[in-house]
């Protein structure tokens, strides 16, 4: 199943995505990874998707693909590093991403997203861990790579870096999981104006999802509606030769195999 946030007729609805091009859904009545969802009965034109949630949290994991703690220079993490991004960031498909007045080094990173729910996950051991995922869908984890790194600016750090407004896009559908048996078995791709920047697998990830699931859990509670971003993979835009920047005019797509693609227009702010 193919869960969508939509607008129709100037309301908006959460549904079940009849197609793949998520041009109708069936209407529910409330967000199935938040808890007991019914069809209506209603099925509609969906005029504009929205991010297919609103996470109750948006939890980040920094440097989870081998390859791409190679790029960056970084060493292996012993443990999953957490970041967080602001609620501010989140992003619909289609809607541009703002490339802030603040900053010219807008980076784009493809990732895998996961959704917890219905149940929360509290002290959950990786052995079960995939039972409290609700789905999986894109992200877009932008970044603005000066203020992550450069403590000139008062950034320095991950989040700050990380919560731009509209720098987590989100979408198109959350693909169930009972459709994608083994998250770490995925394609993921980032195309730049048609060129492809990033292309791996999940597979490449240090700490897999069930692990991230066992590890955050075992000090936080995973609320239904959490989302997860796991990381990214190599071919990001900072460590090319030379930097390659997001900026307005850009078009910026995230594909996943059995997710499909989010693409996103680059504007200026």
């Amino acid at each position: 199943m193919r869960s969508i946030r939509f607008v129709s007729a100037g309301q908006t609805h959460v549904g079940v995505s009849v197609d793949e091009s998520h041009t109708t859904a069936r209407v529910l009545d409330a967000h199935p990874a938040l808890g007991p969802a019914r069809e209506t009965g209603q099925t509609l034109r969906v005029d504009k998707l929205l991010a297919p949630l609103v996470p109750t949290d948006i939890l980040c994991i920094g440097l989870n693909y081998r390859e791409h703690a190679a790029e960056s220079g970084s060493a292996i993490p012993e443990n999953p590093m957490l970041f967080i991004k602001a609620s501010n960031t989140l992003n619909d498909p289609g809607a541009p991403i703002p490339v802030p007045r603040r900053t010219d080094q807008v980076d784009y990173e493809c990732e895998l997203a996961v959704v917890i729910g219905p149940r929360p996950a509290k002290h959950v051991g990786k052995a079960d861990a995939l039972s409290y995922v609700y789905g999986y869908t894109a992200a877009n984890d932008v970044s603005a790579r000066d203020w992550q790194r450069e403590k000139r600016l008062g950034g320095g750090q991950f989040a700050r870096g990380k919560s731009f407004d509209g720098f987590c896009p989100l979408g198109p559908a959350i693909v169930t999981a009972d459709e994608i048996p083994n998250p770490n078995d995925l394609r993921i791709k980032t195309i730049l104006n048609g060129q492809v920047m990033q292309d791996h697998t999940t597979g490449d990830m240090i700490f897999d999802v069930a692990t991230l699931i066992e590890s955050l859990s075992s000090t936080m509670t995973l609320r239904a509606g959490a989302v997860i971003l796991t990381g990214t993979p190599q071919g990001v835009g900072f460590a090319r030769t030379p930097p390659v920047w997001l900026k307005a005019g850009d078009t910026c797509v995230v594909d996943v195999e059995r997710i499909g693609q989010l693409s996103n227009p680059v504007g200026a702010d």
